[in-house]
C-alpha cells in the first residue's frame, strides 16, 4: 500500500499533538529513541512516495491515498479527538508522522534542545540551509529559556558556542548577545535597537520549526481545513452571480448561484423631485441615499432596516442644478455642489445647511472628502484644486497646468492621493505626499470615473459607449472592458458594487440599468422600467442586494431581489410608490 508494510506493528508509533499537547504511545511504549524495527525509523526520511506504484483514491485517480489519510489524520487530532486519530494511525497502518520526526517533535517540547538539533539532522532530505535554519530557531528558544531563569552564563555558552557557528543571521546575532546585558528580566529582554524580544512558548516555536521544513516531513497544521477552503473559494470565485454576505458555504453539494441574487426586481419608486435626476449616492454605511437634480435640490432618503427607502430631508439653496454630492466618512453630513460659485455643507440628521465655501466668484465643479472628516477638497474650474477645513478657510490650494476642467474628484483613504479628470482623454493621480503625478491615459472622451473602496481600481466613463476598468497598482493598468449600454449625449455614470464590489452597474440612454460581472466581463441583467435616460446608480455598500437608479423621468428607482415580497403602497406626501409586480 504505497510503500507501507501492512505487517508492521502499530505499538511503536510516535504521537504528539501539533499544538504542543503530548500524545501517548501506543501501548505505553517509550519514545527516548527512534523505534526499532519501525516503518520509518533509521531511514531518517517522510513517508515515503513510489512513485507511479503509490496506491491512489478518488474518481479522478489523482489523490494519493497515503497523503489524503495523513491529512485526515492530522484533522482529527488539530478538532481535538485524540483517539479518532490514534485509531486512524493504527487502522490504516499510515502514521501521521515517522517516528522519527515524532520523536524530534516531543524532544521540541520537552526542552530537549541537543538531542532536538542531533535528530533534525537525522531527517536526511532537509538541506544545509534548512537545517540551520530550523537549528538556530532551535537554540535561540534554549537561549532565551536560559535568560528566563536567570543563567547568564550558560545563555552566554550557548550563544558563542553554539548559535554562533551556524554563521548565518548575523544581526540577530548581535541583538542576542545584547539582551544578556537585560538578563535581569524574567520573560522579556531588551535588543541593541531598543525594542523588546520575547522568547516563544515551545508550541509556537514548533509551528515556526514546522514552516521550515518541508510538508512531506511535518504536515502543515490544518492541511485539509486549508484545501477546503480553496475549493469553496475557487467555486465561489467561478460563481458570476454570487452575491451574498454570508460566507459560510456547504461541503455537502457544489455551489452556484442564480440570478436571483442579483438586484433585478423595482421595489419602489421614488418621485419628491420635480425635474431630471442627475446624482445619487448611498451614504458609507448604508442608512441613508443622496440625490440631486436639475430642480436645484438634494434630498436626504433614509433607508429603513426592513429596506424600505422614505424621504428625510428636501435640501434647497442652491441657485443652479445641483451636479454631484459627497458623503462624510461618519455619513453624519453631505455636501452638495453645482455649477455655481458655492459648494453647501449639511447635517444629515437635521437638514440643516452648516457651511457655504466660496471661492471669488469662481465656479464649483467637484467636492471630496479627506478621510479623516475634518477636510475637504473641491474642484473648480480655473483648474485648480483646493483644500478647506470645515469652518470655511482655505488651507491648501493647487493649481493643475494640464487640467481643462475638475469635474470629477476622488481621494484615496489614507488621503495621500487625489484622482481627477484632466485633458479630455486623461485622469490625473496626484501624490500629495511623494509629489508624483501619474496618468491615466484613454483613447476617447472621459465622461466620469469612481474610485474602488479598496483604492485598488478606477471605473472609468467613456464617450464611445464603454466602461474600463484600470488597476492603479504599480503602473496603471486597464484590466477590463464593459460593454453594451447607450451614450451619446450625456454624462452616464457607473459604479462598483454587490458583494466585494464584485459587479459593475451602469446607467444608460436607452432607460435601462446595465449590470455586468466585474471579474469577466459579461453582462449579466438589463433591466427596464424608468421612461427616460439613467444618469446614474448606486450600489449600497452595506447591502448587496439594494441597487439605485436615477433617472431624466425625474424618478429614483429602488432595486432589489425577485424573490423579495411587497405589498403595494402610496404615500403622497413623501413622493414614494412601493411596487410588486414585476419589474415595472
Amino acid at each position: 500500500m504505497g510503500g507501507v508494510e501492512e505487517d508492521e506493528p502499530p505499538t511503536k508509533r510516535v504521537k504528539v499533538s501539533l499544538g504542543g499537547k503530548k500524545r501517548g504511545l501506543a501501548n505505553n511504549s517509550s519514545c527516548s529513541e527512534p523505534a526499532t524495527g519501525s516503518l520509518y525509523n533509521s531511514m531518517a526520511r517522510p513517508l515515503p512516495s513510489n512513485g507511479g506504484d503509490e496506491e491512489m483514491v478518488g474518481s479522478k485517480g489523482i489523490i494519493k491515498k497515503m497523503e489524503f489519510v495523513r491529512i485526515i489524520t492530522e484533522a482529527l487530532y488539530s478538532l481535538g479527538y485524540e483517539k479518532s486519530g490514534s485509531l486512524l494511525e493504527e487502522e490504516s497502518g499510515i502514521p501521521l508522522h515517522s517516528s522519527l520526526v515524532g520523536l524530534f517533535r516531543k524532544q521540541v517540547l520537552s526542552g530537549s534542545w541537543e538531542e532536538s538539533v542531533v535528530t533534525l539532522r537525522k531527517i536526511g532530505i532537509l538541506e544545509e540551509t534548512t537545517l540551520k535554519s530550523a537549528s538556530f530557531l532551535i537554540l535561540e528558544q534554549k537561549f532565551f529559556e536560559l535568560l528566563g531563569k536567570e543563567k547568564v552564563m550558560e545563555a552566554l555558552k550557548t550563544l558563542r558556542t553554539e548559535i554562533t557557528p551556524l554563521s548565518i543571521n548575523v544581526n540577530r546575532v548581535h541583538e542576542l548577545s545584547s539582551c544578556v546585558v537585560y538578563s535581569s528580566l524574567p520573560k522579556s529582554v531588551g535588543s541593541s535597537n531598543g525594542e523588546v524580544l520575547i522568547g516563544k512558548s515551545r508550541s509556537k516555536l514548533l509551528d515556526e520549526l514546522q514552516k521550515l521544513l518541508p510538508p512531506a516531513v511535518m504536515i502543515p497544521e490544518r492541511r485539509l481545513e486549508n484545501l477546503v477552503e480553496q475549493a469553496l473559494n475557487v467555486q465561489r470565485g467561478s460563481c458570476v452571480f454570487h452575491n451574498s454576505l454570508d460566507s459560510a458555504l456547504s461541503l455537502f453539494s457544489d455551489h452556484q448561484c442564480g440570478k436571483d441574487q442579483i438586484p433585478s426586481r423595482t421595489l419602489q419608486v421614488l418621485e419628491s423631485h420635480s425635474d431630471e435626476v442627475w446624482f445619487l449616492l448611498f451614504s458609507h454605511d448604508g442608512k441613508y441615499l443622496a440625490s440631486s437634480s436639475n430642480d436645484r435640490s438634494a434630498i436626504i432618503w433614509e433607508v429603513h432596516g426592513d429596506g424600505v427607502v422614505t424621504l428625510k430631508h428636501k435640501l434647497t439653496g442652491h441657485q443652479r442644478p445641483i451636479m454631484s454630492i459627497s458623503w462624510s466618512p461618519d455619513s453624519r453630513q453631505i455636501l452638495t455642489c453645482g455649477l455655481e460659485d458655492v459648494i453647501r455643507l449639511w447635517d444629515v440628521n437635521s437638514g440643516e445647511c452648516l457651511q457655504v465655501y466660496e471661492k471669488s466668484g469662481l465656479n464649483f465643479v467637484s467636492c471630496g472628502w479627506h478621510p479623516d472628516g475634518n477636510r475637504i477638497f473641491t474642484g473648480l474650474i480655473d483648474k485648480s484644486i483646493c483644500m478647506w477645513d470645515l469652518d470655511g478657510k482655505e488651507l491648501e490650494c493647487w493649481k493643475g497646468q494640464r487640467t481643462l476642467k475638475i469635474s470629477d474628484i476622488a481621494v484615496t483613504s489614507d488621503g495621500e492621493k487625489i484622482i481627477t479628470m484632466c485633458r479630455e482623454t486623461s485622469i490625473l493621480i496626484l501624490d500629495r505626499v511623494a509629489k508624483v503625478e501619474k496618468l491615466i491615459e484613454e483613447d476617447q472622451v472621459v465622461t466620469s470615473f469612481s474610485l474602488s473602496r479598496d483604492n485598488k481600481y478606477l471605473l472609468v466613463d467613456l464617450f464611445n459607449q464603454e466602461v474600463h476598468l484600470w488597476s492603479l497598482e504599480g503602473d496603471c493598468k486597464l484590466i477590463s472592458k464593459y460593454k453594451g449600454h447607450k451614450r451619446s449625449r450625456f454624462v452616464i455614470r457607473s459604479c462598483f458594487g454587490g458583494f466585494e464590489q464584485g459587479f459593475i452597474a451602469s446607467g444608460s440612454e436607452d432607460s435601462q440599468v446595465y449590470i455586468w460581472h466585474r471579474g469577466t466581463g459579461e453582462l449579466l441583467e438589463s433591466l427596464p422600467g424608468h421612461s427616460g435616460a439613467v444618469n446614474c446608480v448606486s450600489w449600497n455598500p452595506r447591502n448587496p442586494h439594494m441597487l439605485a437608479s436615477a433617472s431624466d423621468d425625474r424618478t429614483i428607482r429602488i432595486w432589489g431581489l425577485n424573490r423579495v415580497p411587497m405589498k403595494r403602497k402610496e404615500n403622497q406626501e413623501n413622493g414614494v410608490v412601493h411596487l410588486c409586480n414585476g419589474r415595472t
